[in-house]
């Protein structure tokens, strides 16, 4: 009986053993369900994918349009339209081609596309799944689009039938057509369709047609380095033409090598000889080469459109039948090629270039790239940035910066005067080797002096100014002291983009060709202009133009660009001429007066125009010396003239600049006061809050005491003047007026004086003055009567019976003669009412300072008031005169030197 209960109670044990087993089984369950779930979404995910892929493919596929064996076969030229978006500009109207049969093309030729475009064309169905898998990993780790895995089939249905935007659904279009091509053509078919329809330069379509355009010879005579380099041109047609680019043709040709040698098409020794073959020496001769296209008067225009649509983001080919909207202005483009083919040129062989920028939108509207640009051997100079720009750089280097950064006025001071550069010790010098002291920046702009802008560029900082040229498109890696003055090398349409951004109201878009393309199927279409950057405030832009109108004001004294102005429009612009080196100068013989290049940039509301003159190589100088430099100016003035509406908009002044009258030298600047000679006077433009408030003190000192106890002891003919004077730093000025008629006697420190010469029966008023450098007194004044001869008073006693008794009131007269200090001649003020009428000149001050508001800008250093002041003072001879005299030579002495400096200036900067 006890066996049996043990047993039981094993029995109860071993089932509460296993209910515990099965309890843990039961924990472990749910993590095996979940990795049974997990796999189970993952396969469902894959199935619907790939169902989703298949259907959105098939989708896709079904909208695909019809191969057309005619469109497969034939390039489409496009279609190009001006800036009205109606005008179609006549260009690349049919196209230059001659066709090659498949057993005609050279093994070499095959290998060299084949290496380069599809090595596994005679392998795949249409689509290389091995090239399509390295693209997806490059485009997942890249983003999407930024590699292709296009075979040869595929780029003849793209070219063919598609647009060339990356889109999964062209994708998916082209992918299918590729695979449907290969079911109903030949493999050599496809290859000969490719050969024949690819876009190689300009109009030439095909392998065969570049071989003799190139090379002039047919197909099978060319050598592996020649075929190489044809093999690698459709990638970037115009970029790897070996006539106009020939290191980028070499480079592209050694990639193609290489590519030949790796897929075992050739050897490496092969390769390395035809990498060692220079590209030039095969290329037909310049003067045996054939036009690619008809010269028109829009050839260089159009070949810039097709530089741009190449340079774009995308896979754009002119031979896909595109339509794209252009920013040419064609009554633009012929004044442009007016004034290029105008007799303004002085000898045969100086050339120009000119670009002409909207200024609102940033569109070329035309191009002048030289003086004759017919023929298929062209320099394009309005697109070469290898000229030095000179002064035109420094209202964008230094002033501009300094206005956006510093918060200068228009009316800083700056100080002309000897300085060297901080980085070698080199002296900075003015063209005209002078000095001119203290200036607002609007006149050292204006009169493009050399070391204010040095000087400016040190206060900003080369990083300030680096980073404000860039925002006005204008890229440089190094900026140097010696920047400042324009070694700087960009093109002219470098530089009509960025004056055009002082006329936008700050607002910089880059220079372009392009406005929108539309494909093929007339629907897709892609804005392609550059979007506005705010490259500066407003007010920077406003007060910079604020100057540069005074560049060209023919008012202004030392402007050097008066030659470009145009009467009743309203224009900014800087001149700019570069120098050559003391190693040029010395090697090609020139002198002081020769200049390699002379720009002028200017712009309204509606146009900004860039031009530049000079010769082919600097080997010939432009000659500043004589109107050679105003070939530039003449040229813009001869096209902005005819381009500009009478009704174009000025300059406005934004709400963010305000007007004050300042104190010319003050430092920090100050508002003229009452007292400040007209001539240290200026408007000057602030940034508003950034305006001088408090009034400047310099020339408000107090008024000079009037000398007292003036008297007059007589004696004979002579008269002893003496008087008294608190201060010793004045000197006086002593005159005398008899019969209306006023005179200086003298002016000297010294205080008294003798008059001699005392004529008898008449009146005598003197005057002392005090005066000093800036100021003069109130007169003191006394008068001396001289008595009549003696035979006069017996003449008289004859008229007594007529009771004459009142005429002894003469003796009475003749008292003051004996009492002059008596107090009655101050009672007789008579002459003092005479004052008022001495102080007449002075009243006409203001009338004689009228043409004195205009002596600052020809003298900027003009004399002080008093010397305003003293001149309508002076009425005839003596010592005032001299004073008066010297003064006056001493603003002459300065006006001239500002002339000669002006001019000095105007000729070489």
């Amino acid at each position: 009986m006890s066996d049996k209960q043990i047993s039981r109670e094993e029995r109860r044990k071993a089932i509460e053993r296993q209910k515990k087993a099965n309890n843990k089984k039961k924990k472990k369950s749910p993590v095996v369900l979940w990795m049974k779930r997990i796999l189970m979404a993952i396969f469902a995910i894959g199935i619907a994918g790939l169902v989703f892929g298949a259907s959105l493919f098939a989708y896709y596929a079904s909208s695909a349009p019809e191969i057309d064996e005619e469109l497969l076969r034939d390039p489409i030229s496009p279609t190009f339209y001006a800036a009205d978006g109606e005008t179609e500009i006549p260009y690349i109207t049919a196209e230059n081609r001659e066709y090659v049969n498949y057993e005609d093309i050279p093994k070499v030729m095959e290998d060299a596309i084949l290496a380069t475009e599809d090595n596994r064309f005679y392998k795949h169905s249409g689509i290389d799944v091995i090239r399509l898998g390295g693209a997806v990993i490059a485009n997942i780790t890249g983003g999407f689009g930024s590699q292709g895995a296009s075979t040869i089939t595929q780029q003849v249905i793209k070219n063919s039938f598609l647009t060339n935007d990356k889109t999964l659904k062209r994708k998916a279009q082209e992918a299918y057509l590729a695979f449907k091509l290969e079911q109903e053509y030949e493999k050599e078919e496809i290859f000969e369709m490719y050969f024949n329809k690819i876009l190689m330069s300009g109009n030439i379509y095909g392998f065969g047609t570049a071989s003799e355009y190139f090379y002039g010879k047919p197909l099978g005579e060319l050598t592996l380095a020649e075929a190489a380099l044809l093999a690698g041109m459709p990638q970037s047609p115009n970029g790897y033409n070996p006539f106009t680019n020939i290191e980028r043709a070499e480079e592209r040709r050694n990639v193609v090598l290489s590519l030949m040698d790796q897929h075992e098409k050739i050897s490496t020794e092969e390769k390395e000889q035809a990498q060692a073959a220079p590209v030039a020496d095969s290329l037909v001769p310049e003067g045996e080469r054939q036009p690619q296209t008809a010269s028109s008067e829009h050839t260089a225009f159009m070949e810039m459109v097709e530089d741009e649509l190449e340079s774009l983001e995308g896979d754009y080919s002119l031979d896909e039948g595109l339509t794209i909207y252009t920013t040419l202005e064609p009554y633009v483009q012929t004044k442009v090629n007016e004034a290029m083919a105008s007799d303004l040129f002085f000898d045969d062989n100086v050339q120009s270039a000119m670009t002409v920028v909207d200024t609102k939108t940033g569109g070329i509207s035309a191009v002048g790239a030289a003086r004759e640009y017919t023929g298929d051997v062209r320099h394009n100079y309005a697109i070469d940035g290898s000229r030095q720009v000179g002064s035109i750089i420094k209202p964008i280097l230094d002033y501009g910066p300094a206005i956006e950064y510093l918060d200068w006025s228009t009316g800083q001071t700056v100080v002309d005067e000897p300085y060297s550069y901080d980085d070698n010790g080199q002296e900075v010098r003015n063209v005209d080797g002078r000095f001119l002291g203290s200036m607002t920046i609007r006149e050292a702009l204006y009169r493009s002096r050399n070391i204010p802008a040095v000087k400016t560029l040190a206060e900003v900082g080369t990083e300030n100014a680096g980073e404000f040229m860039k925002n006005v498109g204008l890229d440089m890696e190094n900026i140097y002291e010696s920047t400042a003055l324009g070694s700087a090398e960009f093109s002219t349409v470098d530089m009509a983009g960025a004056f055009a951004a002082f006329g936008n109201k700050g607002e910089f878009i880059k220079p372009h060709t392009i406005k929108k393309i539309v494909f093929r199927d007339g629907s897709t279409e892609q804005i392609v202009e550059p979007e506005p950057v705010q490259a500066m405030k407003d007010s920077t832009a406003y007060m910079v133009t604020d100057i540069l109108r005074d560049v060209m004001d023919p008012n202004r004294a030392g402007a050097t660009g008066k030659e470009a102005a145009i009467s009743g429009l309203d224009l900014a612009g800087k001149t700019g001429t570069t120098n050559y080196t003391a190693k040029e100068m010395q090697d090609y013989n020139l002198d002081s007066s020769s200049a390699p290049d002379v720009w002028f940039a200017g712009y309204t509301t509606d146009y900004a125009v860039s031009v530049w003159s000079g010769y082919p190589t600097r080997k010939t100088p432009i000659d500043t010396a004589s109107d050679e430099r105003l070939l530039a100016q003449r040229l813009f003035k001869s096209v902005m003239s005819e381009i500009s509406s009478p009704e174009t908009a000025r300059f406005e002044q934004p709400d963010s600049v305000t007007e004050k009258v300042v104190e010319v030298g003050s430092v920090p600047l100050k508002l003229a006061s009452a007292f400040t000679p007209y001539s240290m006077r200026s408007t000057e433009l602030f940034a508003r809050g950034t305006e001088p408030n408090s009034v400047s003190q310099r020339y408000v000192v107090e008024d000079l005491a009037t000398p007292s106890g003036l008297r007059a002891n007589v004696s004979g003919s002579s008269a002893q003047l003496s008087w008294n004077h608190g201060d010793d730093d004045v000197s006086f000025e002593v005159s005398v007026e008899v019969d209306g008629s006023r005179s200086v006697l003298t002016t000297s420190s010294s205080k008294s004086y003798t008059f001699n010469g005392l004529e008898e029966g008449k009146t005598y008023t003197f005057r002392v003055v005090a005066v000093n450098s800036t100021q003069r007194s109130d007169p003191a004044s006394t008068v001396v009567e001289v008595a009549a001869a003696p035979e006069e008073p017996e003449e008289e006693p004859a008229e007594e019976p007529v009771e004459e008794e009142p005429v002894e009131e003469e003796p009475v007269e003749e008292e003051p003669v004996e009492e002059e200090p008596v107090e009655e001649e101050p009672a007789v003020e008579e002459p003092a009412e005479e004052e008022p009428a001495e102080e007449e000149p002075a009243v006409e001050e203001p009338a004689v300072e009228e043409p004195a508001e205009e002596a600052p800008i020809e003298e900027p250093t003009d004399p002080t008031e008093e010397e305003e002041s003293e001149t309508p003072s002076v009425n005839s001879s003596g010592n005032g005169n001299a004073e008066s005299n010297n003064n006056g030579n001493g603003n002459n002495g300065n006006g001239n030197a500002d002339n000669g400096n002006g001019q000095e200036d105007e000729n070489n900067n």
